[in-house]
């Protein structure tokens, strides 16, 4: 079996660090700590404990399915299908520590440029792959036209992130679900 290399080893178990202390909280240290490799070593790879942020908040945007949203049937049965699978890879990665979006978007201020740039970039395709869907909805009369498919995709995006971070005090996911539902029956004409 091959061997992985320093750099995941760093990424892979910064995720972890990052999630649970933030990014003002997380160090070096602890992120070297975690992933079992000399401190001097981040910096063969990243510049700095931002870049090593901005590539983390990169991958997460990636890994995030929206293909649900892109497939066939009922725009709203997409939208939920698709908050409905980032409400469990929330919840599979520990609902009490929320979306990794949130984590560093809540430490903008200290996390530094980049890395609000790099969250913003990942804010904004989510919401782009939500508007097409809502368009699709509006266009075929199933969601409300009393708004712009685009800020129907901000306030669903905004109730996500805020019923995640409401989910860290009670480490229970059914709270999101039951937001996102209640969001959806919103959208209808």
């Amino acid at each position: 079996m091959p061997q992985i290399s320093v750099r995941e080893r760093l990424v892979d178990n910064a995720v972890d660090v990052f999630r649970r202390k933030g990014f003002s909280g997380a160090s070096i240290q602890d992120v070297t700590e975690a992933a079992g490799v000399p401190k001097g070593s981040v910096y063969n790879h990243f510049r700095s404990k931002q870049d090593l942020a901005v590539e983390i908040v990169l991958r997460y945007a990636r890994a995030a399915d929206h293909s649900i949203l892109e497939g066939p049937g009922p725009a709203l049965e997409r939208l939920r299908g698709h908050l409905i699978a980032q409400v469990e890879r929330i919840r599979d990665s520990g609902i009490e520590f929320g979306c990794l979006l949130g984590t560093f978007a809540s430490d903008g201020a200290n996390a530094g440029e980049k890395v609000r740039e790099a969250v913003r970039e990942a804010l904004d395709g989510w919401t782009d792959a939500l508007t097409a869907t809502i368009a699709d909805g509006q266009a075929s009369g199933e969601i409300t036209t009393a708004w712009s498919a685009a800020a129907l995709a901000a306030f669903l995006l905004d109730l996500f992130e805020g019923a995640a971070l409401r989910a860290r005090t009670t480490a229970d996911h059914a709270l999101m679900s039951e937001e996102v539902s209640i969001a959806l029956e919103a959208l209808r004409p």
